[in-house]
Formats: structure tokens, C-alpha cells, sequence
């Protein structure tokens, strides 16, 4: 993917006010094992449109940013299939079935126009 590089030059931080103002995540989200968690990220963008996509990253401690889902619900090659990605209007999500202590780390929703932006959240275990 060519625009892959891109996203490690602007994960510095799990908060930004620039990326607030185009996506809003919520800053911490906790679940219990085996729990089903939803993680979302809504644009608030007036040029976004209903065909665009939002691409959803793992980050572990001390690892770098892992595609989990492209363009809405898509995943990777070797991403387990309790990793789910949905959509609904500006409203996307990232659902985790049968959350595991693995899952524990920052997840990202990146969406793209003539920017790449990017808005973190950060699972932790109950």
C-alpha cells in the first residue's frame, strides 16, 4: 500500500486537536475477556461523502501500527475474524469479538481526502 508510510509520520500522539476536529473517538474504551467491545469513530467533515472509507490500525505497546481493516469492513490477510469493521452513515466502528489480553493497545481510525488523518483510542482490559 503506497500510502502506509504515510500514517507512522502522524501517530505521535493519541490526542491532536487537529484530528479531533474531523474525528471523534473516544479516548478510552474498557471490556472484560471474552467480551464483545465496540470501538467508533465518527467524521465530522462536511466534505466527507457516504462512499469514502475509514481504515482501523493496532498499535501494542512497543510495536508498530498494524493494519487490522481497510475501507470499511475489509481485513488483512492473517487479522483474526473477531476483528470487524462497520458503517453506518458517518458513523463507523470497530468491533472486537471475544476480547483476549492480546487486544489491550491503541486503535486508530484513519480516513483520507487531500489529508491523512488519524484519531486514536485506547483499549484496557477490565
Amino acid at each position: 500500500m503506497a500510502w502506509s508510510p504515510l500514517l507512522f509520520t502522524l501517530l505521535t500522539h493519541c490526542t491532536g486537536s487537529w484530528a479531533k476536529s474531523v474525528l471523534t473517538q473516544p479516548p478510552l474504551v474498557s471490556g472484560a475477556l471474552g467480551q464483545t467491545v465496540t470501538i467508533s469513530c465518527t467524521v465530522n467533515d462536511s466534505s466527507f461523502w457516504a462512499g469514502e472509507f475509514i481504515h482501523w490500525y493496532q498499535q501494542l505497546p512497543g510495536a508498530a501500527p498494524k493494519l487490522l481493516i481497510y475501507g470499511n469492513n475489509n481485513r488483512p490477510s492473517g487479522v483474526p475474524s473477531r476483528f470487524s469493521g462497520s458503517k453506518s452513515g458517518n458513523s463507523h466502528s470497530l468491533t472486537i469479538t471475544g476480547l483476549q489480553p492480546e487486544d489491550e493497545a491503541d486503535y486508530y481510525c484513519q480516513y483520507f481526502d487531500d489529508r491523512v488523518i488519524t484519531q486514536c483510542c485506547r483499549l484496557v482490559g477490565k
